[in-house]
C-alpha cells in the first residue's frame, strides 16, 4: 500500500486481547478478545487466566482484524505494542507476539504507553488533538488529569492523579457490596437507570477549598457506600438509589475537576478517556457543565473507551509519522510505568553473573 505504513497495534495489559490498523490517522479495523467472562466469577481479573487467554487469542484476532479490513500481512509497514503499564504476564505475551511479526515482516516495532494509547483514541474519531488540551484519563486503575500538546514528540504534564482507589476501581468494589456483577462499572450504570442521584449524599472527595486541586481519591467514597449499604444489614437494600447516588459523585468529582483545570490553564478542549469515560452520567455531565463554561468536549465512542487495539495502532501510527525511533531489539516490558511520553521502550536490566 502506498503511503504512510499501515501501523498494526497490539493491546494486552490487561484481560483484551486487542488487535487495530491504522493509516495516516485512519482506522482502517480493530478486533478484540475478552477474556472477562473468565474473571467473572472470582469478582476480578487473574493475572494467569489473562496470560492464558492472550496465547489463544491473539494470532485469531490479528488475522481477524486483517480479514475485516481486507489487507493481508505483507501490507503491514509497522508494529504497535503495549509495553507498559499491566499485567506482567499478560504483557510479556503482546511483546512476544508483536516481536515475532515485525522481524518476520522486517518492519519497525514501536513500544507504546497504554494511556497514551486511550489519549490517541480520541484522534480516530474526532482528528488531531488541539495543542494544549486537558486529557481526563479515567479507567479501572488509572484517574489522571494531564495537559496534553503534541502527543507524539512532547512530554505529558500531570496535573493531578490518583491518590488511592481509581475510578473505575471504586466501581468495582462498590459494585461488589452491592450485590452487582463484575465488571462493577457497566453494572453500576445499568442499576443506576432506575436509582434516585440524590437519594444519597455520598461525600465528594478531595474537593474542599485546601485539597489538592487536581488529585483524586475515591476510597473514602468506597468506604462510604460499603458503610452505606451495611446499615441496611436485614432490610431491602435499594441497590439503584446506591448506584445512582455513587455515579453521581464520582461524575461530580471528575468533572468538577477537569473544568478546574481547563479554566487555570486557559485550555478551550476538554478530551475524556479511558473506561469509566463509556459511563453515561459521566458523559452526560461533562458535556453539561463543558457546555456552559464553552469549552469544546471530546470523548471517543464508547467502543473506542475499552482497551483495544486500534487505539496502540492510533499512537503507533502518530509515532511513525513524527518520524520518532522504533523500539531496540531488546525491548522489554514495564508493568508499572509512569506516564512521561507516549513512546515506552523499557530495556530489561542484565545482571552480570560473578564467577568464582
Amino acid at each position: 500500500m502506498r503511503g504512510t505504513p499501515v501501523v498494526l497495534g497490539i493491546e494486552s495489559s490487561c484481560d483484551e486481547t486487542g488487535a487495530g490498523l491504522v493509516q495516516n490517522g485512519r482506522l482502517l479495523g480493530h478486533a478484540v478478545a475478552s477474556s472477562m467472562d473468565e474473571h467473572a466469577r472470582f469478582g476480578g481479573v487473574v493475572p494467569e487466566i489473562a496470560s492464558r487467554a492472550h496465547l489463544h487469542a491473539l494470532n485469531p484476532v490479528v488475522r481477524q482484524v486483517l480479514d475485516r479490513a481486507g489487507l493481508r500481512m505483507s501490507d503491514i509497514g509497522a508494529v504497535a505494542v503495549t509495553t507498559g503499564p499491566g499485567l506482567s504476564g499478560a504483557l510479556q505475551v503482546g511483546l512476544a507476539g508483536a516481536k515475532g511479526l515485525a522481524y518476520a515482516l522486517s518492519v519497525p516495532l514501536y513500544g507504546v504507553h497504554h494511556l497514551a494509547g486511550h489519549v490517541a483514541a480520541d484522534t480516530l474519531e474526532h482528528g488531531p488533538l488541539p495543542d494544549p488540551c486537558v486529557v481526563l484519563i479515567v479507567s479501572g486503575g488509572h484517574t489522571s488529569l494531564l495537559l496534553v500538546r503534541d502527543l507524539a514528540r512532547d512530554p505529558i504534564v500531570h496535573l493531578g492523579d490518583t491518590l488511592d482507589d481509581a475510578a473505575g476501581e471504586c466501581f468495582d468494589k462498590v459494585a461488589r457490596v452491592l450485590g452487582l456483577p463484575y465488571p462493577g462499572g457497566p453494572a453500576i450504570d445499568r442499576a443506576a437507570r432506575e436509582g434516585d442521584a440524590r437519594a444519597v449524599a455520598f461525600p465528594r472527595p478531595l474537593t474542599g477549598p485546601r485539597d489538592d486541586p487536581y488529585g483524586f481519591s475515591f476510597s473514602g467514597l468506597k468506604t462510604a457506600a460499603a458503610r452505606w449499604a451495611e446499615r441496611h444489614r436485614g432490610q431491602v437494600l435499594p441497590v439503584a438509589d446506591g448506584a445512582a447516588s455513587l455515579q453521581e459523585a464520582v461524575a461530580d468529582v471528575l468533572t468538577r475537576k477537569a473544568l478546574a483545570a481547563c479554566t487555570a490553564h486557559g485550555v478551550g478542549t476538554l478530551v475524556v478517556v479511558g473506561g469509566v469515560a463509556a459511563n453515561s452520567r459521566v458523559r452526560a455531565l461533562a458535556e453539561e457543565r463543558c457546555t456552559a463554561a464553552g469549552i469544546t468536549l471530546r470523548v471517543p465512542p464508547s467502543k473506542l473507551c475499552t482497551d483495544n487495539g486500534a487505539m496502540i495502532a492510533a499512537i503507533g501510527d502518530l509515532l511513525v509519522r513524527a518520524g520518532a525511533e522504533p523500539a531496540p531489539l531488546d525491548v522489554s516490558i514495564d508493568p508499572s510505568a509512569p506516564l512521561e511520553y507516549a513512546a515506552l521502550h523499557p530495556v530489561a536490566r542484565k545482571v552480570a553473573m560473578k564467577v568464582s
